[in-house]
């Protein structure tokens, strides 16, 4: 592969598309290939739905070599295309990882930096091995700050990222359960979101770490240059508050930022918070200018999302869902000062060996509190312990609840993506 001769394409077209469902004219088509799949077929009808060159690895699909590269391995040379792209820049490219906040942390920080600068962060959850690469490719020439999403779900992950994004910058939200098939623990965990300080460290980066969570000082040790923020004890320093729905945010420190009325739920999303204020002031947001855009910011696909239904309030978090944030959602919810209360939340998956200990203890967790009702849908809430209704799916929860027809009643919607939990409310 002539990397040069690819990046010129690219420059001529700089739209790349791997799903010929979404194709736009003059896109490059990267032909990639699964267990499942084989882009290459589709190269062909790509051109003809108005692609403007396709990118394959299969000879028997080269057809139209004016307007085909052959290549050994296409996700291959989407990443060094990628890379390529990166090393155009000289700007700050911040990369964000964790178990928990990671997107919304970077939506915090593209809205913080968007007051300023010219910002691009990763769209959606475009987190992964394709992801990342299609982010790098969608950063324009006039972008002054790019912040990249990455998510994990085996070691040397986040390591393979940081090789094409080479960050200048990175923030690792905090280190959970989640993944645990992948990880096969905590500590693996750790590990493997700890290549993203790995790399920093020795490219003489810099991070942005959470005081509150001691293990991520202990993670960033040797770093040459730290930013912190938290709740005390940190270069940018803050206190949640509270109310019935919404987290408001107090900063404490020398930065004259107003305080911030957030639309985000959950003291849990108070670091999220605070990691913007500390990113933006770090490359000089004006402080006025910080507090109205963290605020203006409003979460979307079901993430912390509040929606009202008639006199009810429902509070979708049906994203995704791991022992760490399941844990989070629920103190929060029991701590919210409503008439009634009634939790829909369904099974966590990918969690290997531990997959019914970690829903015990979530059953364990809400026994804690008073619930007007509670139901537990699929996976493995059906081999524990409870006293609480089960049903198998998202479409018994949603028939369930339609029977119920509450008023006044705040409601928990949360559970692992392939639950299908945002169903329940959407019917």
């Amino acid at each position: 592969m002539n990397i040069e001769q690819l990046y010129s394409i690219y420059r001529q077209y700089p739209s790349v598309q791997t799903d010929t469902r979404k194709l736009k004219a003059n896109d490059i088509f990267f032909a990639l290939k699964g267990d499942n799949f084989n882009g290459n077929v589709y190269a062909e009808k790509a051109l003809e739905l108005g692609a403007a060159f396709a990118v394959i690895d299969d000879a028997a699909y080269f057809t139209v070599p004016d307007k085909m590269m052959l290549v050994d391995d296409v996700l291959h040379a989407l990443q060094q295309l990628a890379l390529h792209h990166r090393n155009q820049f000289n700007i700050p490219f911040l990369a964000i990882t964790g178990t928990n906040g990671k997107t919304t942390t970077k939506e915090l920080v593209k809205a913080a930096l968007s007051a300023s600068f010219k910002t691009y962060a990763t769209q959606g959850n475009l987190n992964n091995h394709i992801g990342v690469p299609l982010t790098i490719l969608s950063i324009g020439d006039d972008v002054e700050v790019a912040v990249i999403e990455m998510g994990a779900n085996h070691q040397h992950e986040i390591e393979s990222y940081c090789l094409i994004a080479r960050p200048t910058h990175g923030i690792i939200t905090n280190i959970g359960k989640a993944h645990l098939e992948g990880f096969g623990s905590e500590e693996g965990v750790k590990k493997a979101k700890g290549e993203l300080f790995d790399y920093l460290r020795a490219n003489n980066g810099a991070v942005f770490i959470c005081t509150d969570h001691p293990y991520l000082v202990d993670m960033s040790r040797g770093i040459k240059t730290i930013i912190t923020y938290g709740k005390d004890h940190a270069d940018y320093t803050g206190q949640p508050v509270a109310d019935a729905a919404f987290l408001g945010v107090q900063p404490t420190g020398k930065q004259e930022i107003g305080f911030i009325q957030t639309n985000l739920v959950g003291a849990y999303n108070f670091p999220n918070v605070m990691a913007a204020v500390a990113v933006a002031h770090h490359f000089g947001v004006p402080s006025e200018k910080i507090a109205p855009a963290i605020a203006a910011y409003v979460p979307a696909n079901n993430r912390s999302q509040i929606i009202q239904q008639g006199s009810n309030t429902i509070i979708m978090d049906a994203y995704n869902a791991n022992p760490s944030s399941m844990k989070a959602a629920i103190e929060n919810f029991a701590g919210i000062t409503a008439p009634q209360k009634v939790l829909l939340l369904g099974a966590m998956m990918e969690l290997g060996a531990d997959s019914v200990k970690e829903h015990q203890a979530i059953a364990d967790l809400l026994q804690k509190a008073h619930w007007h009702a509670v139901v537990l849908v699929g996976g493995d809430f059906s081999k524990i312990q409870h006293p609480y209704i089960y049903l198998e799916d998202a479409a018994a929860a949603t028939a369930w609840l339609q029977q119920q027809q509450f008023t006044n009643t705040y409601i928990l919607v949360k559970g692992s993506r392939s639950v299908g939990m945002e169903k329940v409310i959407q019917a």
